[in-house]
């Protein structure tokens, strides 16, 4: 476990295919892209202490959901079993719990499931969702579950939200958005929910300030929004919204109190 540190943000690898796992825009899949320097690409470490051994759990930076195993089928021409990202208050915690296992170079690592199967990456150019897949032995485990973990240093400061690409169409779907503010000894400063449509975070952030506006005096720029993880904290909202359309549960902090100074940005253009 010692590739992975309590907190920070690591990109997976594959070591065959030299692809990054990606959490999909649609806020449910995992696949297999390319780009390296992008939030999709990049996965925040929550480590815990079980009764003999260190587990982990992958979150996603960008939409706040959880590296998961199931019992689906992979798509089709994919071998093994699906694997997903899932939100903070599943009531299933296992597919969630992973172990990390050094390999023989001591280069990768397999990311077995507590349930037995380990991550795999699938095709290069097509075919390319992860899966998870199970092993008889470690000893002939296959290459395509190798990962290089490779660390993503933080930024001192949120990064810009992407800009808003014309104007909200009226097609676009809408989800409800329910927010809670609080100050900083975590009493409730004011909670609500809304209708929002579209998927930019910029235009997100500026309608959130409108309907706080009366409770404080508050610039556009001064307000963060963040997504809850499983053991209470938060992390930045910096993309534009899972194109899934479901329910999104955001806190609210301001510039310079305690929760936003708790909060650690990826540094997904660095070197």
């Amino acid at each position: 476990m010692e590739q992975f540190h309590h907190g920070h943000h690591v990109r997976l690898r594959s070591r065959v295919h030299g692809t990054y796992l990606h959490a999909d825009e649609d806020g449910h899949g995992v696949k297999l892209r390319t780009r390296r320097a992008s939030m999709n690409a990049a996965w925040a470490v929550h480590l815990y202490q079980g009764q003999n051994e260190q587990f982990l759990l992958l979150h996603s930076a960008a939409y706040g959901s959880y590296l998961a195993a199931t019992d689906a089928p992979a798509p089709r021409d994919h071998r093994g079993l699906r694997v997903e990202q899932r939100n903070y208050d599943h009531p299933e915690v296992e597919p969630i719990v992973w172990q990390a296992i050094l390999s023989e170079s001591e280069e990768e690592v397999y990311l077995r499931n507590v349930g037995g199967a380990c991550l795999r990456a699938n095709g290069r150019y097509w075919n390319t969702n992860a899966s998870v897949d199970f092993v008889d032995d470690l000893d002939n485990i296959s290459r395509k579950m190798l990962w290089v973990v490779e660390h993503i240093p933080a930024r001192e400061v949120m990064p810009p939200l992407p800009r808003p690409a014309g104007l909200p169409h009226p097609m676009l779907r809408s989800r409800m958005i329910m927010y809670v503010w609080r100050n900083i000894h975590g009493d409730l400063i004011t909670r609500g929910s809304f209708m929002f449509r579209g998927r930019s975070v910029f235009r997100l952030r500026k309608q959130l300030a409108r309907r706080l506006h009366a409770m404080a005096i508050l610039d556009v720029s001064e307000l963060v929004m963040g997504l809850p993880t499983r053991d209470g904290r938060m992390f930045p909202l910096v993309v534009d919204l899972p194109s899934s359309g479901e329910i999104l549960h955001i806190f609210v902090v301001i510039v310079g109190s305690p929760a936003h100074a708790a909060l650690r940005y990826a540094d997904v253009d660095a070197e």
